[in-house]
């Protein structure tokens, strides 16, 4: 899809175009409804400026629906989870075993699944920054997988209009 075609999407469908590029709903109306954008820095611009005004159930809407890091996707789950797939290239079926563990100590520590902007990380990598992410307490824990939504929704952007 180009830029001329997201701009001429009805309502809903623009909506579900952004969806699978931020899970949160709020998001993707907001951006829906802020078409037309005249350059792809335009659309960036916004969709920064629209995720950072979004409130903390925002946030975690978003991160819900995200798959864990190492669970194997659904191949029915439609272009976010073809992405996710893909994002997630570099875990490895031993990395799998070690996140599946780590990835429910998360969740009793902080209420959600780990976020983590996974394209061009290996396994290795993700499991290291979930150990030092471990560490911090839940409000800065909160903001941390916020910036990495930010950095996967902008990814998913430029994967959208490619």
């Amino acid at each position: 899809m180009d830029l001329h075609e997201l701009n001429t999407l009805s309502g809903e469908r623009a909506v579900q175009a952004f969806v699978t590029c931020c899970g949160s709903v709020r998001w993707a109306r907001t951006m829906a409804a802020g078409r037309p954008f005249t350059t792809i820095d335009a659309l960036t611009t916004t969709a920064e400026r629209v995720f950072d005004s979004l409130e903390p159930a925002d946030w975690q809407e978003a991160f819900a629906a995200h798959p864990r890091i190492g669970d194997r996707p659904v191949p029915s789950g439609g272009r976010s989870a073809a992405w996710s797939a893909d994002e997630q290239s570099g875990v490895t079926e031993a990395a799998r075993a070690m996140f599946e563990q780590r990835n429910r100590e998360y969740e009793a520590r902080f209420g959600r699944t780990f976020i983590v902007c996974a394209t061009g990380r290996t396994g290795a990598e993700m499991l290291q920054i979930l150990e030092r992410r471990m560490l911090n307490n839940p409000h800065d824990e909160l903001r941390q997988a916020a910036a990495e939504q930010r950095r996967i929704t902008h990814l998913r952007l430029a994967r959208l209009l490619s």
